[in-house]
């Protein structure tokens, strides 16, 4: 582990107050309170959340299932009023097949939410779709980058 000296927390999703609904293997966000998250970046914290759980009416904790990572990634933003969401995976972007397995894919420089909803559909694993609508419905560019490189590739749309 590397010290940077920059102080960061960490919050689950009862400290955040990510509110779901009672769906427990595939619950849908329904509000997120922003007040903790805003405190802590005001203090000039790095704010990491957990990315796959929620909290239904009674406080029970709920998972949001396939996806749950980037949906809650694009529902912070959408909630935080951010203008982009950058989505960190395992390849450098989106691709019009899989790269690790088709050596002649195309990687896109830009696609828009419905094409990009269109490949989760039909099971591009890049994004789920609940990521991309929630993108759409709150006009949020999505970045995607790679985690296993530094270099600069991405797509947004």
């Amino acid at each position: 582990m590397i010290k940077c000296g920059i102080p960061a927390v960490s919050l689950n999703a009862f400290q955040v107050r990510m509110f779901t609904n009672d769906n427990y293997g595939d619950a849908t966000i329904t509000k997120i309170e922003t007040e903790r998250i805003e405190k802590e970046l005001c203090e000039n914290k790095i704010v990491i959340v957990t990315g796959f759980q929620g909290i239904d009416e009674h406080n029970n904790y709920t998972t949001l299932g396939r996806g749950g990572s980037d949906t809650t990634a694009v529902a912070l933003a959408g909630a935080l009023h951010a203008d982009s969401c950058e989505i960190y995976t395992d390849v450098d972007g989106v691709y019009t097949a899989d790269p690790r397995i088709v050596n002649d894919a195309i990687k896109l420089d830009k696609i828009s939410y419905d094409e990009m909803l269109e490949f989760s559909n039909l099971g591009a694993g890049v994004l789920h779709n609940k990521c991309v609508k929630l993108a759409k419905e709150n006009d949020i560019k999505l970045i995607v980058r790679s985690s296993m490189t530094r270099e600069e590739r991405y797509n947004s749309f």
